[in-house]
């Protein structure tokens, strides 16, 4: 059985985490797709669980094999991506696909998947608010937050690429509306 992809994407900040762990609970048969990088790995994450951490020439050795599905250079020598194996892995076990990904792998996801694929774009309410959250989780430093804030400012630009956009204002209003897409799209044949 080949299920569906579901994408969440937004800038950093915006909340898509949160919401990808609300939906992941929420009874719709879905299971998160882990993220491969080669970025370090933070004190507070596992391998294989939080990301596949991989050391750039790992990176750009799985590139060569066309072993992802889509991949970028967010900053120099920070690669993300989505293995193939990844996605055949959830496939398998007869359940849909849920992405936590920026905006470029979303709609990279999107391009490569067109019929089977929901993309929900995040929107923070402000780029002031987006800046706020990211200091509020003091997990980068402040030259980190400033180049997530430039980013942001692009990828907003991209909002309208995606099937849905749902502002994330209030937490639980935008849990229960991107639910609703959700549900409502994984009703649909295709």
């Amino acid at each position: 059985m080949r299920g569906k992809l579901i994408v969440i994407s937004a800038p950093s900040g915006a909340g898509k985490t949160t919401i990808v762990r609300h939906l992941l609970d929420a009874g719709l048969e879905l299971e998160f797709s882990i993220s491969a990088c080669s970025r370090p790995k933070r004190s507070n994450e596992n391998h294989g669980q939080d990301y596949h951490f991989f050391s750039v020439d790992e990176f750009k050795s799985k590139i060569e094999h066309g072993e992802f599905v889509e991949w970028e250079e967010v900053y120099p020598d920070f690669f993300y991506g989505t293995l193939h194996s990844e996605i055949e892995r959830i496939w398998a076990k007869g359940k849909h696909v849920i992405f936590d990904v920026d905006v470029v792998g979303g709609l990279n996801l999107k391009k490569q998947f067109p019929e089977k694929t929901l993309a929900i774009f995040i929107m923070p309410p402000s780029v002031e608010e987006l800046e706020k959250r990211l200091k509020s989780r003091s997990t980068d430093l402040e030259e980190e937050i400033r180049k997530r804030v430039q980013k942001a400012k692009k990828e907003l630009k991209s909002a309208s690429f995606f099937d849905v956009v749902i502002v994330n204002d209030e937490l639980e209003k935008a849990k229960m509306e991107t639910e609703n897409h959700i549900r409502k799209f994984l009703k649909t044949d295709s």
